[in-house]
């Protein structure tokens, strides 16, 4: 009965929402078109298309490692990202990340309501205001999904989606607002985020740890991964479509994508190769499994830096973050947190790993926009920003996330019951099976 009168809320709710707003906007008359760079514009509608992609590629990379009675589960809650938050983020989510400024921390929710103000004549730079609008949106997208690797198969569907929602509302706007407004306390501090470190990979690795804490354990925790090929085809579709996340994050058909879409590539490659010789160094065999995860790891770390450094350094950034998190992943305590599918490891680490090494690496011959230079330039004013922003995006990001996963909880339960978890989500949620 609960779980009916949630889902009837959550409808009643959007249906109210698009309804007034349809009152509220009324018609539009179109001012006379901005002139845009037509490369620009078209290499963005491509990246924004593989930022897209990227979220069925997490369903099938995390679908894959569970075990097969929870496939189906586990690649809906990625899915399901896709629609909640695209919807979210045309109402209030843009507004709040990137409307007039409030204090550094969020933005006026009702400049952009509905994509008021967010045409397609009026412009972002080089490109169409409502196309800039739309690749953040993809960004919105994934980093939910992230979190779900964290909680798999113990987690009530309609509780994970209230989860989701409030996520967005209350830690990824703003973040989102701090770090890539013009008026944010991190853009302001100096803070360098080429592609979503913080914003992302940060915010979602200390959700995971919070959720992983709060359910609790699963009642068996070793399971045989449902789909190796799965995991395989997911990388490759989440290595895809990051190109659009990192190279498309220049907003431009320019140098700077270029660059991006180079340093993206070593740091894969380096981290993927650094993964599985250290797993052979440390006497297991040489998997697919760890090739795919290493490769994922170095994706995440290079995303902070991706437009501010070189490629040499990229590779640095790749073997580095690759061998901290499969350290991580070997010391994890499992028994006691049981972070199903290492979200936290990967995605929390490899993002604040980045994030530091951004402050070590960022050079002017990179990119010559940046104000400061990385430590290994001996310049130690962005290291110590950079640094800031890791401890204060990870205090509000595991306590804010915590807190919600705890309101959600009074509301309906996070967790299935045990009979339930023992059938398997794929049946007991959704009445399917492979």
């Amino acid at each position: 009965m609960r779980k009916i009168s949630l889902s009837v809320i959550m409808i009643a709710l959007l249906v109210v929402t698009l309804f007034s707003s349809s009152i509220l906007t009324g018609v539009t008359v179109p001012a006379e078109a901005a002139k845009f760079d037509t490369g620009d514009t078209a290499w963005m509608i491509v990246a924004t298309a593989l930022v897209l992609i990227m979220t069925p590629g997490l369903g099938f990379f995390y679908g894959g490692m569970v075990g097969k009675k929870n496939v189906i589960s586990t690649m809906l809650q990625s899915f399901m990202a896709m629609l909640v938050v695209t919807v979210l983020w045309l109402v209030i989510g843009f507004s709040l990340s990137f409307g007039t400024d409030f204090g550094g921390v969020i933005g006026d929710p009702t400049e952009f309501f509905m994509f008021q103000n967010v045409g397609v004549t009026t412009a972002w730079g080089t490109i169409p205001f409502m196309l800039f609008a739309l690749f953040q949106a993809k960004f919105a997208v994934i980093t939910p999904a992230l979190i779900t690797g964290a909680f798999a198969e113990r987690v009530r569907f309609w509780a994970y989606l209230l989860f989701m929602v409030l996520f967005i509302l209350f830690i990824y706007t703003p973040l989102c607002h701090m770090t890539w407004h013009s008026e944010g306390i991190f853009f302001k501090m100096g803070v360098l985020d080429f592609a979503g470190g913080t914003v992302v990979h940060m915010s979602a690795g200390w959700a995971a740890l919070a959720g992983a804490i709060f359910l609790g354990k699963r009642k068996v925790q070793k399971v045989n991964p449902a789909r190796i090929t799965y995991v395989l085809l997911g990388t490759a579709l989440l290595w895809f479509g990051w190109f659009g996340f990192n190279a498309g994050s220049s907003l431009g058909s320019n140098a700077l994508a270029v660059q991006a879409l180079g340093t993206t590539t070593v740091a894969a490659a380096a981290a993927g190769m650094a993964w599985v010789f250290m797993d052979k160094i440390l006497g297991h065999k040489l998997s697919a499994m760890g090739a795919c995860i290493g490769t994922v790891v170095g994706l995440v770390a290079i995303t902070p830096a991706a437009g501010f450094v070189s490629l040499p350094h990229a590779v640095f950034i790749g073997l580095f973050s690759s061998i901290v998190s499969n350290y991580m992943v070997s010391k994890f305590p499992k028994g006691k947190i049981d972070d199903a599918l290492d979200v936290f490891a990967c995605h929390g680490v490899g993002g604040m790993v980045g994030m530091l090494l951004t402050g070590v690496f960022a050079s002017k011959e990179a990119n010559p926009a940046i104000t400061d230079q990385g430590l290994i330039f001996g310049e130690s004013t962005l290291f110590i920003s950079q640094l800031t922003a890791l401890v204060i995006t990870s205090v509000f990001a595991f306590v804010g996330s915590y807190i919600l996963f705890f309101i959600v909880n009074k509301i309906t339960p996070l967790r299935v019951s045990e009979e339930k978890e023992e059938l398997g989500l794929d049946i007991s949620q959704h009445g399917e099976f492979l």
